[in-house]
């Protein structure tokens, strides 16, 4: 019998430790101002890569979504809206450090539809690279994440 040699390691494999998990709710929107034909909504420039994106944040404790959206357009786009109706609600995960322990961040982002009131997109907060103003048919395209790019297009059907 020829002895068997160790290769140093076990062949049972370590458990896998399972990062903690954070829920994240969110809502923003599609501020809209027009009518059909001449429909312009306000998307938002954010970070190093200049991704554009539709005005949202994270929901504060007690603070009901729909607030949140109108604060967060308010904020990022510069801009006063009030809430038509919701559009929709994307959910999904992404990974993360949370006071320096990686987590798991499980994301909930409601979306509504906001009429523009008043305001300028020049007036946007630090977060925010640029705000503007875009043609309803070009914003999908121009738009970074699919997931915002289905919001778009729902809410050019609920526009008309």
């Amino acid at each position: 019998m020829t002895p068997r040699k160790s290769s140093g390691s076990s062949s049972k494999k370590s458990p896998r430790i399972k990062s903690p998990v954070i829920n994240q709710t969110s809502a923003g929107g599609v501020v809209f101002r027009g009518e059909q034909g001449h429909v312009e909504v306000v998307i938002v420039s954010v970070g190093g890569n200049s991704r554009w994106q539709l005005p949202k944040g994270l929901v504060d404790k007690d603070e009901n979504p729909e607030i949140t959206a109108v604060r967060e357009a308010r904020e990022e786009g510069g801009v006063s809206s009030e809430v038509v109706q919701p559009i929709e609600t994307i959910e999904y995960w992404y990974a993360g450090l949370d006071n320096g322990i990686r987590v798991r961040f499980h994301k909930r982002v409601h979306f509504y539809l906001l009429r523009y009131v008043s305001g300028d997109t020049k007036d946007h907060d630090w977060e925010v690279n640029e705000a503007r103003w875009v043609p309803i048919e070009d914003a999908t395209g121009q738009l970074a994440f699919d997931n915002e790019r289905r919001v778009m297009e729902r809410a050019r059907e609920l526009i008309g």
